[in-house]
This record gives structure tokens, C-alpha cells and sequence, in this order.
């Protein structure tokens, strides 16, 4: 080691409460950038573990294969393993007790796929043979069917049939006439029998309003006949996008009729087939990555350059004594080394066990609200390592390079009478006279100690504005992609929907006032809706629909153009809910007379066309506005005047059930006595009734009314789309903890930044105040000098840094719009958080620090020196 290093490491032993603060800088920052990568892949690990679990490990599926194309899908080179699968079909359960699931559904496995499907074994044993059976514990539990292991069961299979349809799966729930008859179809194709050998829990896969119980059995490709056909789902060996194009180039190739890829799981591993959405996942990685480092180098820039500065006298006694420019410049770049060597893997550590404190903290919050059954544990990749340290290098050597440069220029008479910082002339500064005549001498004197010392000021500047692109950009960035994945999901905002179709009022409100009672159920509304058609001219359409309306004439009849409406009346609980959130008075809409209603005047949709999805306005249209409404009559087929209603209000909120009507509808909300007076009491009305629910544990909850409808003659139907809700709410929990864990980071190196920067300031100015003190400045006018520093700090701080953050705003928008269309808007709220915060941190890091030089001594300062 030479001598100027040993120099610098003397330097900073000597210098410990400097040193500390840089290393902690550094720390800081190293830690946020480890925080977020192993964030994003710990997070990423639980919903693939969560989505295997839930729909079994496989990339690609490809359907109806025979025999030859199964040998050539197990020779492909992408291939690691293969499930063999086969919906054999339906059997009649005749005790079924559900009047709404009265089949059996089988389906059959090889032995690979009961280790990468979630068939979890209740008792007994998995079959081994295509004679063999396993049964789920829902047909006992439900179905109040008992069957016991080592039965035989000889089964009529065969599939379900509606009108000219090919056969109905899973997905359809049976299908019923008004009457609540059955209208569905049975044909039996053979006579199976198959012995019981074990019971499993009701798999994941089955929908809850499922006609058929599962039942799993056996098969492989030995039990293949010559035409027979299976499904062979793929577990790949390399997870990425090539996949896509590989599996396609073998349907082509072996002549193999449908494949089906899992983008539910295939997503979490970054890997998607759109490139509309991959370019917009790469852009937005790419800017907030770069907020980090830039963040990141401002931090650790601030205090590299600060140190630089107090050590000016001690590089200048080097210059005088022989050192050259390279040995002061690598005096330098060693510093950083030595700070990096110690910060980096603390600061690794230190990221890391904050995401397990956090996790530690929030797993008992993620399984209660999502009911996930994977615990969320820290996921720690050489990749999210690696980058953290070529980040946390990278920043540090960009933090020291120019404070070395500063340094290898330094001059040994500048550096030892210390004029490097200060160079004064009358020009740099002159302030407005305006300034004294306002505010007085003391802001002056702040305005001139600012301008004196204006590197300083530029620094702690700097730092102000890049702690407001960070708080602003992350929060904006953040709330984006909730909005995004808002606008991607499907509306689903309950957990069971159930249906009642000609039900009179007296059963509809005998079956909710029975729901409500149902222990589990948290919150609850009633629907009725009526399908209605309105004329809309024009000029006052509104958005996406105008657009094409003005490029394409012929979408118009006589200058209008119908929008479909559903008419939608709330229950008086949830209207008032409801209107309260839109800020419109409930008495005009509980009014009959009336006739007025809440027009949900935002939808989306997807474009197909330009893989985007869209958020637009409807209508044109503003509070007391008419709209005439038509219907078709049943039975005759003709339009039909059905009368007007009036705009009480606008909003773009939806009610619990109520989903988005997509291009060229609206969702209009009415009291149930508007909905009496315009379509009960005026035709032979076929409104529907819906009671949508959120439940504390929705099985038990479906459970529930599955059995208060057994008893009920109306035809009810109950939909449990809870599981479906998780994957959105899943992305959402995800985004909220990414949020508010990188908003806590960003305003941590923020206020660090700032309190570093201006601390150290007012600490290098200690001679300065002694000075001012000394020539008759008063306490009082001390003060009135810091404030007024901190004022101008806040003011150009706001000046640079808000139109700087609005344009990277900006930029996230354009990113995002590769995907979603929506319109940019400024996030007012935290535009206005941050001008508090910056004046609140700033008088705060101001007081802080002149309250330490109050106490020192004024000759003890006039005689201090910087060494």
C-alpha cells in the first residue's frame, strides 16, 4: 500500500462521524436495490408455487393427441416431462342431493401427473389402473352421497348435451329452463366400472358451479388405442419466450390440432406472448431502474463530494509534499473501494433481512385476505445479488468519479487557504433589492451566504430534486400499474354471485334476507337489472366510440347511434352507499317521480386490434340531461318506447357485481322505486335479480345456499368466483407491498440525502455564523436567516424538480401506453405531499443542525479550521 493510501486511510479513522455517514449512505442505498430485486423474485416464486398449487406445473398442453404424436412431443429436446391426461366424461350421481350437480366428471392421470397436478390423497391410495377410481370428499360433504372405499361403482358414461352443442364441460353450469327444469341432454357412450381406492379434497381446477364431481382414475399411453386421443401437458426445460414459437413449430410439424399454453404460470416467470406488454414491462423496468441509480448516485455523490471538499487543505499538503494528479485522483477511487468493500455487504444483508421482517410481518395478512396456501419466504437469486452489487459498484465508481477529477485539480495554494469552494465577486453575489425591502436584511444575508457558497447550494439542491423525482415518479409508477392491472382484470368486486331468474319479490327477498343471515357473509347487495336501448346523437357521444363514429359515418342510423343500457336498480342500503361515494343526494333518486339516475360514464375495454387496454369517457352528457330509453318488446320484436330518465350525476365507480359494459353501453343506476316506475309497472317485464356477496370463507358461504336453494322453487344459481378474484387481488397485494416498501426506501434516502447535505453545510459554515454573530446578529435574526435559506432551498428545489418529475411522469405514461390507453393526469394529491414535505424536511434538517452551531463558542469557531 503506498503512502497517499495509507494517508487516505488515516484520514478517514480520523474522520469517523464523516466516514459513517458515507458508508450508511452507501448501505442505504445498496440495501434499497437489493430490497426491490429480491422483492420482485420473492413475490414472483410464491405465485408460481401458488399457481402450481392451484392449476398444476405445466407450460404447454397440447390437446387431442394420438399415440405417434405423444412419442414425438417426449422426444422433443424442450421437453422435461409430460402429463398424460383424459376427460373421460360425465355419469349420473342419482343421490346427489345438489339438485344443481347431479354428475360425476372423470378424469384420468399417469402417474406423472398426480406429482405435477394438485391431487391431494384424503385417504386410501391413487389408482393404478384404469379400473380404479378415487373420489372426491365434496360428493359426501355437498352431494350427501355416501360411497365408501373398496365399493364398485358401474357407471353409464357419457357427455352432456344442449341444442346443436358438441358437449358441455366444466365450465357450464347445467342448464336449466324457468321452470327450473333440466333442458340438458344425457348421452351414454359405455358402461365403466371402477373400484374405489381412496378419497382426495375437491380439486382447485373444479369451478364452483361445476355440474359434475371429480373423480380421478388412471391411464398411459399403453391403454391408448389406435384412434383414441389424450392431452399431454409439457413441463419445458428452458422457461422462456422461445417456448412459444418451439411448441407451435411442433403442432405444425407433428400435425397436432389445438395448443394451449399457461400463461397464468408462465407470466410469473417474465415470460409473455404479447409484445405489446413485454416492451411495456422492459420500459418501465428500465426508467424506475434508472430513478434508482439515479437516486442511488445522488446520495452517494453528495457525500463522496462533500468529503472531497473538508479534505481540500489535506490534498492541497499532499500536492505541496509531491503527490500528482493520479495519486489525489486514486486517493479518491480508493476511498470509494474502501467504503464499498464495507458498505456492499452490509448493505446486502441489510436489504435482505428488511424484506423478511416485512415478510414475517405480512404472511399472516396475505393467507387471511387471499387464502393463499404457499407461505411467501425470501427468494434470494445469484441474479437479484449480482445486480445489486454491479449496481451498488457502478454507483459508487460514477459517485467518486467526479469529486476525483475535482481532487487531482486542486491546487496547493487554493486548497491550503481553502478558496477552492468560495470564489466571490460582486456580480456572483448581487441580490435584488426587492429581497431586503420583503423580507429583510436577514434574507439578504441568507440569499448571499447561499450564493457565496454556491456549490454547496447547487448540492443540497440536487439532492432536493432528486428526492422529489423519486417520491414522485415511484408513486406515480406504482399507481399506474395498479390502474393497469385494474383495467386488465375482470371487474370481479365480490366473491359469490347468485342468480335468481322470474323470481317474484316476495322469494327474491325471502332468499336475501336468508343469505344475510349466513354467519361468513361480510357485505351484500341486491340487483335488478332490465336490458334496455338508447339514441345517442352524435355530438354528444363521447371518447372511443365518437372517434370511430367520425371515421366511419355508416355506424350511424338517422345521425344516432344505440347504446345498449342496463338499467340497474340497488336496494335502498346500497343505493345510499353508493350515491354518497358519487356525491349525489339520495332523496332525488329515491324519488319515483323523478326519474333520475346515476350514469357510470367511464368503461373499458380491450382492442383487439391494437392489444391495448383502453379506458374511456361514454356520454357527453352532464347533470339534468334526458335520455330517452327504448326496449324490445319479447314477443313481438318491435322497439318499444319505455319513457326518459334524468341525469342525476356522474360517476366512474361501479357498484359490488356490476361489471364495466365495454364499448357502446352504459351502466345506469336507479333506485328500486325508479325501477318500478319505468319498468315494472309500464310492461311484462323480463328483469333478472342478482344478490352479489363478499364472504369471510365463500365455500361454506356457497354451501349455505346451495341449501337454502334446494328448499326454494325459483331456479337459483350460485356462482363462487372467489378464486377467480384472487389472481387480480394476488397483483394488487403484490403492487401495494412493492409501493409502499419502495416509497418507505425512497423517502429514507431521501431524507438522508437532504439531512447529509445540510447538515454538513451548516457545519462547514460554522466560522461563517461565528462571524455574523460577532458583528452584532441577533439570535432572533439568525433564525430569520436559516428560514429564509430554507425557504429558497424549498422554492428552487419545487422549481427544477416538480416540471423534471412531471416529464418522467410522463414517460412512465407513454411506456405504459404500449399497453393500456388511459389518459394522463397529474397525481395532484402527492404533487402537494411533496411541496409540504420539501419545506417540512428541509426547515426541519435547517433547525436541526444550526441548533448545534448555536452552541459553540465564537472564538473557539473563528479559529476552527477544516482539516
Amino acid at each position: 500500500m503506498n503512502i497517499v493510501n495509507k494517508l487516505t486511510l488515516r484520514h478517514l479513522k480520523h474522520n469517523k462521524k464523516r466516514t459513517l455517514i458515507t458508508i450508511i449512505g452507501v448501505i442505504i442505498s445498496v440495501a434499497m436495490v437489493t430490497a426491490v430485486t429480491t422483492l420482485g423474485t420473492s413475490f414472483m416464486d410464491l405465485f408460481q408455487r401458488q399457481t402450481i398449487a392451484k392449476s398444476g406445473e405445466w407450460h404447454v398442453q397440447y390437446q387431442d393427441v394420438t399415440k405417434e404424436q405423444l412419442q414425438a412431443i417426449k422426444d422433443d429436446d424442450q421437453t422435461a416431462a409430460v402429463t398424460i391426461s383424459k376427460d373421460i366424461g360425465y355419469a349420473h350421481l342419482l343421490e346427489s342431493k345438489n339438485k344443481n350437480k347431479p354428475y360425476l366428471f372423470i378424469r384420468a392421470y399417469n402417474e406423472t401427473g398426480y406429482k405435477k397436478f394438485p391431487i391431494e390423497l384424503s385417504s386410501g391410495r391413487l389408482p393404478t389402473q384404469p379400473n380404479e377410481i378415487v373420489i372426491s370428499d365434496h360428493i359426501s360433504s355437498n352431494g350427501k352421497v355416501d360411497i365408501e372405499i373398496g365399493d364398485v361403482l358401474t357407471l353409464q358414461v357419457g357427455k352432456r348435451l344442449f341444442d346443436s352443442d358438441e358437449g358441455l364441460d366444466q365450465n357450464t353450469p347445467l342448464f336449466k329452463n324457468n321452470e327450473n327444469t333440466v333442458v340438458e341432454t344425457f348421452e351414454s357412450e359405455s358402461t365403466m366400472s371402477f373400484t374405489v381406492v381412496g378419497t382426495i379434497q375437491r380439486p382447485e381446477w373444479e369451478p364452483t358451479w361445476a355440474p359434475g364431481y371429480t373423480v380421478v382414475t388412471y391411464t398411459d399411453e399403453t391403454y391408448l388405442g389406435k384412434n383414441e386421443t389424450i392431452n399431454a401437458s409439457v413441463v419445458v426445460k428452458k422457461i422462456n419466450k422461445d417456448l412459444f414459437s418451439q411448441a407451435e413449430q411442433l403442432v405444425v410439424q407433428e400435425k397436432i390440432d389445438t395448443v394451449k399454453f399457461n400463461n397464468e404460470l408462465l407470466r410469473y416467470y417474465g415470460v409473455i406472448k404479447d409484445n405489446g406488454l413485454r416492451t411495456t414491462l422492459f420500459s418501465l423496468s428500465a426508467i424506475i431502474m434508472l430513478v434508482i441509480i439515479v437516486g442511488s448516485v445522488s446520495l452517494i455523490y453528495n457525500a463522496f463530494a462533500i468529503s472531497v471538499s473538508e479534505r481540500s487543505r489535506h490534498l492541497g499538503m499532499l500536492s505541496s509534499v509531491g503527490a500528482t494528479k493520479i495519486q489525489k485522483r486514486n486517493s479518491v477511487f480508493f476511498e470509494g473501494a474502501i467504503i464499498g468493500v464495507i458498505s456492499i455487504p452490509i448493505g446486502i444483508i441489510s436489504g435482505l433481512a428488511g424484506i423478511g421482517v416485512t415478510f414475517y410481518f405480512i404472511n399472516n395478512t396475505i393467507h387471511g385476505v387471499l387464502g393463499v396456501s404457499e407461505p411467501l419466504t425470501v427468494s434470494v437469486s445469484a441474479f437479484s445479488i449480482l445486480a445489486a452489487c454491479a449496481v451498488s459498484i457502478v454507483t459508487i465508481f460514477i459517485s467518486t468519479f467526479i469529486p476525483a477529477i475535482r481532487a487531482s485539480k486542486v491546487s496547493a495554494i487554493d486548497a491550503i487557504r481553502q478558496t477552492a469552494d468560495v470564489k466571490l465577486t460582486s456580480k456572483a453575489v448581487k441580490t435584488s433589492k426587492l429581497v431586503r425591502k420583503i423580507f429583510g436584511l436577514e434574507a439578504e444575508i441568507g440569499l448571499k451566504n447561499l450564493k457565496r457558497n454556491k456549490r454547496r447550494y447547487n448540492a443540497t439542491v440536487f439532492s432536493l430534486v432528486i428526492s422529489i423525482l423519486l417520491f414522485l415518479s415511484v408513486s406515480y409508477f406504482t399507481d399506474s400499474l395498479k390502474k393497469s392491472v385494474v383495467l386488465s382484470q375482470d371487474g370481479i368486486n365480490f366473491d359469490i354471485q347468485v342468480n335468481l331468474y322470474n323470481a317474484k319479490d316476495e322469494a327474491v327477498k325471502n332468499l336475501y334476507d336468508s343469505v344475510s343471515a349466513i354467519d361468513h357473509v361480510t357485505e351484500m347487495n341486491r340487483i335488478q337489472t332490465f336490458h334496455a336501448t338508447t339514441w345517442v346523437k352524435k355530438d354528444k357521444m363521447a371518447g372511443s366510440l365518437r372517434e370511430m363514429v367520425e371515421k366511419d359515418s355508416s355506424m350511424l342510423s338517422s345521425g344516432t347511434y344505440p347504446y345498449y343500457m342496463d338499467i340497474l336498480s340497488l336496494d335502498t342500503e346500497s343505493l345510499e352507499e353508493f350515491a354518497e361515494k358519487a356525491g349525489i343526494a339520495t332523496d332525488e333518486l329515491l324519488d319515483p317521480e323523478g326519474k333520475k339516475a346515476i350514469i357510470v360514464n367511464t368503461t373499458t375495454y380491450q382492442d383487439i386490434e391494437l392489444r391495448k387496454y383502453v379506458e374511456t369517457q361514454i356520454l357527453d352528457t352532464q347533470e339534468g340531461d334526458q335520455l330517452e330509453l327504448v326496449y324490445t318488446d319479447f314477443d313481438s320484436g318491435e322497439e318499444k318506447p319505455l319513457g326518459s330518465i334524468e341525469v342525476a350525476g356522474l360517476t366512474d365507480q361501479l357498484p359490488m357485481g356490476v361489471r364495466n359494459t365495454g364499448l357502446g353501453g352504459i351502466n345506469v343506476i336507479v333506485s328500486d322505486a325508479v325501477f318500478d316506475q319505468l319498468v315494472t309497472e309500464n310492461i311484462n317485464s323480463d328483469s333478472q335479480n342478482y344478490i352479489y356477496l363478499k364472504s369471510s370463507d365463500p365455500m361454506k358461504t356457497q354451501e349455505a345456499i346451495e341449501e337454502i336453494g334446494n328448499t326454494m322453487e325459483e331456479q337459483v344459481y350460485v356462482y363462487n368466483v372467489y378464486k377467480s378474484r384472487q389472481n387480480d387481488e394476488q397483483m394488487i397485494l403484490f403492487l401495494s407491498v412493492f409501493t409502499y416498501g419502495f416509497i418507505v426506501l425512497i423517502t429514507s434516502i431521501s431524507v438522508a440525502n437532504i439531512f447529509n447535505t445540510i447538515s454538513t453545510s451548516i457545519s462547514l459554515r460554522k466560522r461563517e455564523f461565528a462571524m455574523l454573530k460577532s458583528v452584532g446578529m441577533t439570535p432572533k435574526g439568525f433564525n430569520k436567516m436559516i428560514n429564509y435559506e430554507s425557504i429558497f432551498y424549498g422554492v428552487k428545489a419545487l422549481l427544477y424538480g416538480l416540471p423534471i418529475s412531471i416529464a418522467v411522469m410522463y414517460l412512465l405514461y407513454r411506456s405504459l401506453s404500449n399497453t393500456f390507453d388511459y389518459s394522463f393526469t397529474l397525481p395532484w394529491d402527492s404533487l402537494l405531499f411533496t411541496v409540504i414535505a420539501v419545506f417540512l424536511i428541509v426547515s426541519s434538517a435547517m433547525l436541526y443542525s444550526s441548533s448545534k452551531v448555536k452552541k459553540e463558542n465564537i472564538i473557539d469557531a473563528l479559529k476552527q479550521e477544516n482539516i
